[in-house]
C-alpha cells in the first residue's frame, strides 16, 4: 500500500550544535554574514555607512562609559537557547576573566543588547527583540538611524518587553543593569 505524502512539508530546525558544525565543515564560509534564529539560518543585511558609523560611535561611547563594569561586544554571537544564536550589533556583557573564550555568552551574561537599524528595522523590532525578551535579556535598545531615534526596551517577558520608551532628543541615558552609570548619547546621530 503506497504511503501518502504529508499535508505540508516539514521544516528541519537546526540547533546551535548543527550550526557550529556547518561552520567548522566550511559549509558556512568564515565571512558569511548569517545568524541562527529559531532554527533557521538567516542572511544578515549588508552594513551601510550610517549603520557602521552608529555602531562605531556606540562602541566609543560604551567603552568610555562602562570601563571595567562590562565587556563591550560588537557583532558577536550570543547563544540564547538551543535554536537561536543571533549576533546583535552590540552587547554589554558581565565581565569575565576569559572574555568568553570558553563559550559564547548566554542570556544570564548579557546586560544590554543593541540593534542598529537602517534597512533592518522591522526584522530587528519584530523578530530579534521578542527573541531577546523571551530569553530574559534585561534590556534592549533599538537604534533607528533613519528616524534618528532610540527605543529602550526593559522588563522582558515571554511575549516581549513590557516597557518601551522612544528617545528622540538624545542626551543622558541610563542602563538598567548598571545603576549609577549614565551615558551621553548626544553625538550618536
Amino acid at each position: 500500500m503506497p504511503t501518502s505524502a504529508p499535508d505540508s512539508p516539514q521544516r528541519h530546525r537546526l540547533n546551535v550544535e548543527d550550526y557550529h558544525r556547518m561552520a567548522e565543515a566550511g559549509i558556512l564560509g568564515e565571512d558569511a554574514r548569517v545568524e541562527l534564529i529559531e532554527g533557521e539560518i538567516i542572511d544578515m543585511t549588508p552594513i551601510g555607512s550610517r549603520h557602521a558609523a552608529a555602531v562605531k560611535r556606540l562602541i566609543h561611547i560604551l567603552s568610555l562609559g562602562v570601563g571595567d563594569a562590562a565587556i563591550v561586544s560588537a557583532q558577536d554571537p550570543i547563544t540564547l537557547d538551543s535554536h537561536s544564536e543571533p549576533q546583535p550589533d552590540l552587547a554589554l556583557l558581565r565581565p569575565r576573566v576569559d572574555f568568553y573564550a570558553s563559550a559564547h555568552p548566554r542570556p544570564a551574561d548579557v546586560l544590554l543588547v543593541i540593534e542598529v537599524a537602517d534597512s533592518s528595522l522591522a526584522y530587528d523590532r519584530d523578530i530579534k527583540l521578542p527573541l531577546y525578551a523571551r530569553a530574559g535579556v534585561p534590556e534592549a535598545w533599538l537604534v533607528d538611524t533613519e528616524a534618528g531615534s532610540l527605543t529602550c526596551f526593559i522588563d522582558p517577558a515571554a511575549d516581549g518587553y513590557r516597557h518601551a520608551g522612544v528617545i528622540k532628543e538624545l542626551g543622558t541615558v541610563r542602563i538598567t543593569a548598571l545603576p549609577g552609570l549614565e551615558l551621553d548619547l548626544q553625538g550618536l546621530f
